[in-house]
């Protein structure tokens, strides 16, 4: 692909549910699913992402892959690619489910959606405060590259972001 062209991914992922370690299966998320995911998103964090935010990952380039376990949302993963590039933007379990190795599931399931997008390097950003997200990177190969001031809001101010990659 010439280095001057801007590839925008299209939803060419499998639409049908696909097994996954532990139990859990994958699909990607569809509007239907929108409050559900919220509702994760709201119980995780205490600055969460608006409604409007996942429904703007139903846009193209965008993949979100819900982790289910029978009927019930346990996890949620969001990838954006484009230019060889892909960026983790979003990654969350149900804290009913955390501490089954869903999150790093998730994380291998967008690590090969990006594989397969031919993305040459995965970024993501984390609160340097989430331990339990850094050392989950760090161990499947994320390097700290930078560093953004104030990114995230903060109780009381602003939290800077470690900036990560994956090549």
């Amino acid at each position: 692909m010439p280095g001057n062209v801007l590839r925008i991914f299209s939803r060419q992922a499998e639409e049908t549910p696909e097994p996954a370690a532990a139990g859990f299966s994958f699909r990607l998320m569809r509007s239907r699913d929108l409050d559900q995911v919220h509702r994760v998103e709201l119980l995780s964090y205490s600055f969460p992402w608006t409604r409007g935010a996942f429904r703007d990952c139903l846009r193209p380039g965008y993949e979100t892959w819900l982790a289910c376990s029978d009927d019930v949302l346990a996890g949620y993963g969001v990838l954006f690619t484009a230019a060889q590039e892909s960026h983790l933007l979003n990654l969350c379990t149900h804290p009913d489910y955390r501490r089954r190795q869903l999150a790093r599931t998730l994380l291998h399931r967008l690590l090969e959606r990006a594989e397969r997008q031919q993305s040459s390097v995965m970024y993501l950003e984390v609160r340097p405060s989430n331990a339990a997200a850094l050392q989950l990177y760090r161990r499947e190969g994320f390097a700290e590259i930078g560093q953004r001031r104030d990114y995230y809001p903060a109780d009381g101010g602003r939290e800077d972001a470690l900036v990560l990659a994956r090549r």
